[in-house]
């Protein structure tokens, strides 16, 4: 191939901002590439070395951290060749493995065009860049350089399937980062592949107008250099803009119009140092030709959320021609065709840190600061649904009444609105105002809207309010209030009964602090006097059996008590009962039951689980869930628990763990459940061409604890995303 880079072109960039160490940490990273590369190579004939210098060089372009370019430099050798990270880490450190090693996790997750699947590759890549965007960037990049070399796949699906998946997925990605020149490139070679039909007629059309395109804008632009010279404005530079066939592609497609329609062909970018010449030159131009009407965009005043600054604006020019106009600042345009590249570039200096350089890049980017919502929600909220939906769906820009722009996705309500700018105005809000108006709460908002929010701090949120909130920060706030909530209600609760009983005694309730609850409760997990206060307030534990263990009596068991909290029997006397089966259950109202534990569900002791009367088979004990019983008729249900005192049997059950693939990942799976108290009794693996692993391991545990500890154990390992336990 023409033009194939080498390091040298990528060290004489490097040069220009790096300091001589961290040229040579980078020559050490291309030594490490070049020899765990050596007799691999590409589609193309190729070297394989020659795709990460590609990917390199464009970083260093951006002119990117020496730990980023390094880290392209040898981002598929975990992947691809024989080196550990733990060897990668003696040679070239942590900051740069770990780039590294969020890449080949990307990497392995191949797209697919099932929704909860690409929701899934979204969330992955989207805690990868909440961690570091710069793994993203790498990346980015990567799939780039991949992109550009497609057509050495001669799999026709398979370019399909990777074009699919750049156009979906990594090209939304660089819009959001405002790097247009890389999302634009990505999307002309996606329709080149989905598309080809497309792509040529557009191509070729502007091939045939292109000398007459040129001419056109040569004249344009000799014009208004002379207008603005005029003017006495100096210090601007007039170029022709590209416009990307993607772009046509979709004017065309979406919006139903002929290439002849398209106004935009003819373009030019006026570049100026201020931001008063932007505007200055916009009047000179409107004063000497027609705008046309609802055309005009100023993004400098409301700048969009990949940080894009421009003024917009399309006139009738010479000849009739119409023309799209850009003016902007340099800083501006540099930020226009890079994105947060303009601002993350690498400075030397002592205090600079990859830590910094993230902070840096959140403060730029407003939508960057609310990742940890996305990622990190809990309770009944599943991010999957809302990722896709809140981060590269098109934003609505609403005003503030003091003029102050907050973007949301489309289909934000008022509540959206509050929660953004405030969680207390968010928890208290009794109303909106959207352009002076009264609106309901389920107010779809649209961009340009003043909203005022009316609160009243006597008003708090119900479970009605999720109907009118669609950001999954919004609804995470109301849930987590209506959880706090109710969890205070009971601590309540829980305080008032248990002063109530302790004046029946000699107990003082105000001696008791969380040191004195901790050493008498810490064992049953019970560490502070309102944990105290929730379990008597739910119905978990009685006043008198706290006060027994605090006073020293023992008459009352606390272990009875815990065993209602655990396994799921109402809160009343526990009575002295022995199961006379093997399974430790006890049957209400029968001393000797027949019993046998449903393999459907494979119910180990603590589960909570049902009884279910069959005709000739006796009670089958079921989970909790299991479906197999939930269309069962409910007179066949019968009310069963577990012998709270019962020991010494194991229990079958099955687990489901869903892994990124790495080699030796089973032995790692077998270990960690060698480390807890379970057994295995059979295993089996299997992986896909996606990249990933689904393993299942039979196990005998004792109870449930036993297992879930054997869930947490095999939680730690990086690569798994999932663990189920399976029903049949």
């Amino acid at each position: 191939m023409n033009n194939v880079k080498t390091i040298e072109d990528i060290i004489e960039i490097a040069k220009e901002y790096l300091h001589e160490e961290n040229i040579e940490f980078i020559k050490k990273a291309y030594a490490i590439a070049e020899k765990m590369h050596e007799g691999q190579f590409r589609k193309s004939g190729e070297r394989y070395v020659h795709h990460p210098i590609e990917v390199a060089y464009i970083l260093t372009e951006l002119h990117s951290g020496p730990s980023t370019i390094a880290a392209s430099l040898v981002h598929d050798v975990l992947e691809d060749t024989g080196m550990s990270k733990e060897e990668m880490i003696a040679e070239l450190g942590e900051d740069v493995t770990n780039i590294v090693d969020g890449v080949t996790k990307i990497s392995k997750l191949k797209y697919h065009t099932k929704d909860k699947v690409l929701a899934q590759n979204h969330q992955k890549i989207l805690l990868a860049m909440a961690k570091d965007i710069r793994v993203v960037l790498v990346k980015l990049v990567d799939r780039l350089h991949n992109m550009r070399t497609l057509q050495f796949h001669d799999n026709v699906e398979k370019q399909k399937r990777i074009s699919k998946e750049t156009l979906d997925l990594y090209a939304p990605l660089a819009h959001r980062l405002g790097m247009y020149r890389i999302k634009a490139e990505l999307e002309d070679l996606s329709l080149k592949y989905l598309y080809p039909e497309n792509y040529y007629e557009i191509s070729n059309r502007l091939k045939e107008k292109k000398s007459e395109r040129e001419d056109d804008i040569l004249l344009m632009q000799n014009n208004i250099e002379q207008h603005l010279k005029e003017n006495n404005v100096t210090g601007y530079e007039i170029k022709g803009r590209i416009k990307n066939i993607y772009s046509i592609y979709k004017k065309v497609v979406t919006k139903n119009k002929t290439l002849d329609d398209i106004y935009d062909f003819l373009a030019l970018r006026v570049i100026v140092n201020t931001v008063e010449d932007c505007y200055r030159v916009l009047g000179i131009i409107h004063g000497r030709w027609t705008p046309l009407p609802m055309r005009f965009k100023d993004y400098i005043a409301v700048p969009k959320t990949n940080l894009y600054q421009s003024l917009h604006t399309t006139i009738v020019g010479e000849n009739g021609k119409i023309f799209e106009i850009q003016i902007r600042t340099y800083d501006m345009d540099r930020t226009a065709e890079i994105g947060v590249a303009a601002h993350w570039a690498y400075k030397e200096n002592a205090g600079y840190s990859p830590e910094k350089e993230q902070l840096e890049i959140t403060n730029k980017l407003k939508w960057y600061k609310n990742l940890s919502t996305y990622v990190d929600v809990s309770g009944d909220i599943d991010p999957l649904d809302n990722i896709i939906e809140d981060i590269f769906s098109a934003n609505v820009y609403i005003f503030t009444p003091n003029g102050d722009v907050i973007d949301l996705p489309s289909g934000s309500m008022p509540l959206d609105f509050a929660y953004r700018i405030h969680t207390h105005i968010g928890n208290t809000t009794v109303g909106a105002i959207v352009n002076g108006k009264i609106v309901p709460l389920s107010y779809k908002l649209k961009t340009g809207d003043v909203v005022a929010i009316k609160t009243n701090k006597n008003v708090t949120p119900t479970k009605e309010w999720l109907k009118h909130a669609k950001t999954s920060g919004a609804r995470q706030k109301i849930n987590s209030f209506i959880n706090k909530q109710k969890r205070d209600e009971l601590i309540t609760q829980g305080s008032a009964e248990f002063e109530k009983y302790a004046k029946t005694t000699t107990y003082n309730p105000n001696q008791l602090d969380d040191e004195a609850v901790k050493k008498h409760f810490g064992k049953n997990n019970i560490n502070t006097v309102e944990d105290l206060m929730y379990d008597i307030g739910r119905g978990y534990l009685t006043p008198q059996t706290i006060l027994n263990r605090l006073l020293g009596i023992t008459d009352v068991k606390l272990t009875d008590e815990l065993a209602l909290k655990q396994y799921g029997e109402d809160n009343q006397k526990v009575k002295k009962r022995k199961t006379t089966n093997a399974y430790g259950i006890i049957v209400e109202g029968l001393e000797k039951a027949q019993l046998r534990l449903g393999n459907c569900c494979q119910p180990v002791y603590g589960d909570n689980i049902y009884g279910y009367i069959t005709k000739g088979s006796g009670i089958v004990v079921h989970r909790e869930g299991c479906p197999n019983i939930t269309k069962s008729e409910d007179e066949r249900y019968i009310k069963i628990n577990w012998d709270p005192e019962f020991q010494g049997r194991v229990f079958d059950t099955t687990l489901k763990i869903s892994a990124i693939d790495k080699k030796n990942i089973l032995a790692d799976f077998v270990n960690s459940i060698n480390s807890t108290k379970a057994t295995i009794v059979s295993v089996s693996s299997t992986k896909n061409k996606s990249g990933e692993c689904v393993t299942k391991f039979k196990l005998q545990v004792a109870n449930l604890d036993d297992l879930n500890h054997v869930i947490l154990s095999i939680g730690k390992i990086s690569e798994v995303y999932g663990i189920e336990r399976v029903y049949k």
